[in-house]
């Protein structure tokens, strides 16, 4: 059986917004938009990831920028296999070129299909891997928030990532009960959108609306009320326009996705067995992912649940450190010929 050597595996966390490579005894050593621009004439990739992203919106015809992953899963197989192979190569730099192939541990929703988590395998073997194999999200989201996943304790995380939301339970190493919804960060992006386009004929980019969320965006009700200039296309006259929008009008047009965060957790705690939310009413529920970053959500779901909810110490870091520090226990994942690490599946 083969041997690992740890400084050569990587663990990716390849997410719907970000992709974050976690490289043993280095740490996070790449952080960037899961963002390719490709070049419709030629096919070729043009830029990956934060140059990709500042080409949004300013591109010719003949080059589009696209995120080639969508709810958390392979929406176009070739340019995520490769947008990953860049990554890889990036993570790799300074090694000596004799160093083999890295061995990747590779994050995947916790509801995707065989179907998709095999896509996901061979994307990233595809990009230069060795061998690659998945983890749970929510499970390497508990691992890298120093949650005690392998005693005899329940322990519930709720990531919040770009394209879902990972709800678990876990105790002994395994995920007791979950829930995956397809509700998280770029649907709070899609509702200011919608909101600003409804209420004032307004038409705003991705990058706006994620500004702010981020800025003025607050889950629940709204406790000191500020303004933020927010710059489109108008509608009706086509012409570029300035409006000033409150935290109140955003925390409205977040509402609904929040609700459906809030209802994932309720439905998960529902299903945990008693013993194990006994726990959980002790040690509380801990949010990792960007979602977690949006103000007071931690409180929404702690009076809904009434149970302490903590924000995780690095949250968007979580699910990478979680990925990478899993590389040890590929040998035991190979020996019980199990196809995702702590899959409930």
């Amino acid at each position: 059986m083969a041997k690992f050597s740890f400084s050569q595996d990587f663990g990716i966390d390849l997410g719907t917004a970000n992709t974050l490579v976690f490289v043993k005894g280095k740490g996070v050593v790449v952080r960037e938009p899961s963002v390719v621009a490709k070049n419709l004439e030629t096919g070729n990739i043009e830029a990956v990831g934060s140059h990709a992203r500042n080409m949004i919106g300013r591109t010719p015809g003949n080059i589009t920028v696209i995120r080639p992953m969508k709810d958390g899963v392979i929406a176009d197989y070739d340019t995520t296999a490769a947008m990953m192979n860049y990554y890889i190569k990036k993570a790799m730099r300074g090694r000596s070129i004799f160093a083999k192939k890295p061995n990747v541990m590779i994050c995947v929703p916790s509801g995707i299909t065989m179907v998709e988590e095999r896509a996901v395998i061979d994307a990233t073997k595809q990009a230069g891997a060795r061998e690659a194999f998945a983890i749970s999200e929510p499970f390497a989201a508990a691992i890298g928030a120093g949650l005690p996943v392998w005693e005899p304790t329940g322990s519930m995380i709720v990531d919040i990532g770009g394209g879902t939301t990972e709800v678990a339970v876990i105790s002994l190493g395994g995920v007791v009960t979950s829930r995956s919804i397809r509700v998280a960060g770029d649907n709070m992006d899609d509702a200011i959108i919608n909101y600003i386009r409804k209420e004032y004929s307004l038409l705003i980019g991705e990058r706006s609306a994620e500004s702010m969320k981020l800025d003025i965006g607050t889950a629940g009700e709204v406790t000191e009320d500020s303004e933020l200039d927010i710059r489109g296309r108008d509608l009706l006259t086509g012409l570029p326009k300035t409006i000033s929008v409150t935290a109140k009008e955003v925390s409205s047009a977040l509402n609904e996705t929040v609700d459906a965060i809030v209802e994932a957790v309720k439905n998960t705690l529902e299903k945990t067995p008693p013993e194990l939310a006994a726990d959980i009413m002790d040690r509380g529920i801990v949010l990792t992912g960007g979602g977690a970053m949006l103000k007071n959500i931690d409180q929404v779901i702690s009076d809904e649940t009434k149970i302490p909810v903590f924000i995780a110490e690095e949250p968007l870091e979580s699910v990478a450190v979680g990925t990478g520090k899993s590389i040890d226990y590929i040998q035991h994942f190979r020996n019980t010929n199990v196809s995702t690490l702590s899959s409930n599946n």
